[in-house]
């Protein structure tokens, strides 16, 4: 019998990859030892990654092995004809009607590449780690996807190994992914995904989903077995109650926002509410943080006046800078596509929005499982097309409370900590 201790994770960000993709398996390794497991984790050598942020690698964990194995993916070489590969890559795909190039890169890349352009990395890794399996008594394998080519890893491993366990870790669904329908398929290509995607689920022993919707999907689709755990945080803003007033209230927006995430309808609503209420217009901020869409800031510009007067926008920052800023922020602002498709998406940053305990404005569909956990935790609110209406009504209390020094802590926090939902893991293996 194999180890019981011993478990492999296959994932393709780490530091010093920077975004969202690279802070859930990172936590989960930091606290996996305390809990009578040693992790070891498979990572490529040469990645093309879309972000860096050496800071992060000032958090890696201590007890663990790290296993690097050289990867060839088009990118690398796509990058040196193409700069805009990269925005493919990050799927930070638009509205606009894109040229023929943009179409063909868009088109290989949903139809060639299956699931996705690491795919090469898939049969060198599967005989690389069929002896280290062997020779580290590994008990557990994790696959940690997108890449989802990183599944078919543990999928060809689990058939070597059927009594090691495997758990298929989705951070982003794969066929219900909000950009897959913007690949230009197949019906070929399109069966070939679906197809691929069956085979995980009905052969990993666990498949993990960030949200509780997504986890019922997957159910739905003949997971053997499903387990929601969402993301999380490191630990809760204990400075909450002493941070220094800002001049003025400071509503903040980090991370990424692609044009297909563009919430129109609350950049005008907020541009309404600053011509009717000159205090809050003397005294607002609308700041956005990371890589944003030239298309919106330009929307703000063009069309909402007084918003475009209030709006401060500062690049990427490394990780720990960033949440800094969310802490210093009197409210924050999270957006999420509109779609019901995207009712399972939960973003990374959200649990460290709460993690500050400062009030979160959402964007997004009704019913979805931000919306539940904000209204589990009194943690803000979520508004949609449905109810913007409504948003004048919240900023304007935002405000009130910001300048009465009202201070109202989320309940119920502590269970997204990271160490609680590597306990949920641990739980999940056998």
């Amino acid at each position: 019998m194999p180890n019981q201790n011993n478990i492999l994770i296959i994932t393709y960000y780490w530091p010093p990859a920077g975004g969202p993709g690279v802070q859930r398996w990172l936590g989960f390794v930091r606290h996996l030892p305390d809990f009578g497991f040693y992790p070891h984790v498979y990572v490529p050598k040469n990645p093309s990654y879309p972000i860096l942020d050496k800071s992060l690698e000032n958090e890696l964990p201590q007890n663990y092995s790290l296993i690097k194995k050289k990867i060839w993916e088009p990118y690398q070489i796509a990058e040196r004809f193409f700069p805009k590969t990269k925005e493919y890559k990050k799927g930070n795909l638009t509205k606009e009607k894109k040229g023929f190039l943009a179409q063909l890169l868009i088109s290989i890349r949903g139809n060639f590449f299956i699931p996705d352009a690491r795919k090469f990395w898939v049969n060198p890794s599967v005989r690389f780690l069929k002896k280290y399996i062997e020779e580290n008594n590994i008990s557990t394998i994790v696959s940690s996807g997108p890449p989802h080519s990183l599944h078919l890893i543990g999928l060809k491993l689990k058939k070597q190994f059927p009594d090691v366990q495997w758990l298929a870790d989705f951070r982003d669904p794969w066929t219900e992914i909000s950009y897959h329908t913007h690949l230009n398929l197949s019906l070929w290509a399109k069966n070939k995904h679906e197809k691929l995607e069956k085979k995980v689920f009905t052969t990993a022993d666990v498949v993990i989903a960030t949200s509780y919707i997504d986890a019922e999907n997957y159910k739905q689709k003949e997971a053997k077995k499903t387990i929601a755990i969402t993301n999380g945080f490191e630990k809760i803003n204990s400075n909450y109650q002493s941070k220094q007033k800002n001049e003025k209230f400071i509503l903040s927006y980090i991370g990424g926002l692609e044009d297909l995430r563009n919430p129109s309808f609350l950049w005008q609503e907020l541009n309404q509410i600053l011509v009717e209420n000159q205090e809050l217009k003397n005294k607002f901020i609308l700041q956005f943080i990371g890589t944003i869409s030239q298309n919106i800031l330009d929307e703000i510009q063009n069309t909402h006046t007084e918003l475009s007067k209030c709006v401060e926008k500062i690049d990427y920052l490394p990780h720990a800078e960033a949440v800094g800023k969310m802490q210093q922020a009197d409210a924050l602002l999270l957006i999420n596509f509109i779609d019901d498709k995207a009712k399972g998406i939960i973003p990374g940053k959200f649990f460290e929005y709460l993690a500050t305990q400062n009030p979160i404005l959402a964007i997004g569909p009704k019913g979805s499982d931000v919306e539940r956990i904000l209204n589990e935790t009194e943690a803000g609110k979520l508004f949609s097309i449905e109810n913007q209406d409504e948003i004048k009504k919240q900023v304007t209390q935002l405000f009130e409370d910001w300048k009465n020094d009202v201070q109202k802590k989320p309940i119920d926090v502590e269970r997204f900590m990271r160490r609680e939902l590597t306990k949920k893991l641990v739980d999940s293996i056998k």
